[in-house]
């Protein structure tokens, strides 16, 4: 099941950790470091889960724990150093659903971010990705362009979700291979090129003047909707 995930986390390194993982789980993944904006983000978007560290600055995890069980009923997985009983039990006694303290293992996270969404069948999946014509199914893999479904490598699918994430950012190759971990095990910046090159062939009307798969020179690519008609 692939789903919206919110990870509150104020250690960057850590968060980024998790993010990669999820995103490797196929989850699309939403990182604030900042209780408030935990707090507001969730409010907005709706995250079917959220990944919620216990100290973060602005407003504590288990404030953010306690506003979120007063008008939702979305997941709470808590992440924190403490590890007593007295910390356990006011967690879930917030409304957490579950707990794990640091240091811990990203598999076993993601595993059990995976046993916490199968408890909720009514969990919403992850939105489908629009950009212009370009439909982008994170659930059941798919791409549709203008209506016509076109078949994927996986790696071209990985490289194509992330730039769809975030319609008209511009990611450099880095960035890519970063974001990309784990999808291509021969990934490097020569195959992010080739990527490009056969996803133009498969989404654009001319793979020679790309409209939406876009080269931004000296920096790295980015997905546009374009100007052109869907």
């Amino acid at each position: 099941m692939s789903a919206l995930i919110l990870v509150a986390e104020d250690d960057e390194n850590q968060a980024e950790l998790v993010r990669r993982y999820l995103e490797q789980d196929h989850h699309r993944v939403v990182v604030v470091h900042d209780g408030r904006d935990a707090l507001d983000v969730a409010r907005a978007k709706e995250p079917a889960l959220v990944v919620l560290d216990l100290m973060l600055p602005g407003l504590s995890g288990l404030d953010v724990c306690r506003a979120l069980r007063a008008d939702s009923d979305v997941l709470v997985l808590m992440l924190t150093a403490r590890s007593t009983e007295d910390d356990l039990l006011h967690g879930l006694g917030l409304g957490a659903d579950d707990y794990m303290t640091k240091p811990f293992s990203p598999r076993e996270l993601v595993a059990r971010v995976r046993t916490l969404l199968r408890r909720r069948p009514d969990v919403r999946p992850a939105p489908l990705l629009r950009v212009g014509p370009i439909v982008v199914d994170p659930v059941r893999h798919e791409v549709t362009v203008r209506g016509a479904q076109v078949e994927c490598t996986p790696g071209e699918f990985g490289l194509l979700e992330v730039l769809a994430s975030q319609v008209d950012r511009v990611f450099s190759r880095e960035q890519l291979l970063e974001r990309m971990h784990g999808i291509d095990s021969y990934l490097t910046t020569r195959t992010i090129d080739t990527h490009v090159k056969n996803l133009r062939r498969k989404i654009e009307r001319s793979s020679r003047t790309p409209e939406h798969l876009v080269t931004v020179y000296g920096i790295g690519y980015k997905l546009t909707a374009g100007s052109g008609a869907p």
